[in-house]
């Protein structure tokens, strides 16, 4: 696949918006990256490039924020869900229709933004957590591999445990570095992943670090919540695109 040069600095763009996000709070830097580029390309590419930026910048937050992970029995079932399930969620990237895998992305983002819209005080007692933290990171790693978008399941499973911020970042790094090794696993085992798109995929990573500071830098002076409704708004205006473009 050939790419002009608009389409590539749009797409360095919305890497490095993802990095904001990824910078501000943590983690979701896909749930920017991913419709974005999917908009300007399709899904199944969307996936493959983002998967690199996905493996590397979760290794480096895993490494620095390792002191703060929550305990090694939830880490194993939530991480170890999050990675059988992303093994079947790329059979469903390589093997399904482009549009189904557009319609299921723009759902799952308009899932994760009703839900955070609606329940956005939803709490979840840590033993009822600790006993679902399998099926949870199953559920995000299906929807990690078909769509590249895990956040309906497994960002509002975490948060909803209202963990500290350090511990929610130590640990949706470490369920992230294991998901995205395991997918780019299978997606060099089924030929989605080519050096090309490695390449392009390094690039990637180096826009979602660039704009990692400045998310922090926003984070420090712009309100949570205001923050927050400009991301869910976004984000449901790249899913309604997804939609018009398949009606």
């Amino acid at each position: 696949m050939t790419f002009d040069i608009w389409s590539l600095l749009a797409a360095l763009a919305a890497c490095a918006l993802g990095g904001v996000l990824k910078g501000a709070t943590g983690a979701g830097a896909p749930v920017i990256g991913v419709p974005v580029l999917a908009a300007l390309f399709n899904v199944q590419l969307a996936v493959v490039i983002f998967a690199v930026p996905n493996l590397l910048t979760n290794i480096w937050q895993s490494v620095r924020f390792r002191q703060s992970l929550l305990p090694g029995r939830f880490v194993l079932l939530f991480a170890g869900g999050g990675a059988l399930g992303v093994v079947f969620g790329t059979y469903l990237l390589d093997g399904l229709p482009s549009d189904a895998l557009s319609l299921a992305m723009a759902l799952a983002v308009l899932a994760y933004v009703g839900f955070r819209v609606l329940k956005a005080d939803w709490r979840l007692a840590w033993s009822r957590g600790l006993w679902i933290a399998g099926p949870a990171g199953l559920v995000g790693g299906i929807l990690q591999g078909a769509t590249g978008i895990s956040a309906p399941a497994s960002l509002t499973f975490l948060n909803a445990l209202k963990v500290e911020r350090r511990q929610f970042v130590a640990t949706i790094s470490v369920f992230f570095a294991v998901m995205s090794a395991a997918q780019l696993e299978r997606m060099i085992a089924l030929e989605l992943m080519s050096f090309d798109r490695f390449m392009i995929g390094l690039g990637a990573t180096g826009a979602v670090l660039a704009g990692m500071p400045v998310g922090q830098f926003l984070a420090r002076r712009i309100q949570p919540h205001v923050f927050d409704k400009i991301i869910l708004a976004l984000l449901t205006i790249l899913a309604l695109k997804i939609l018009v473009e398949l009606v």
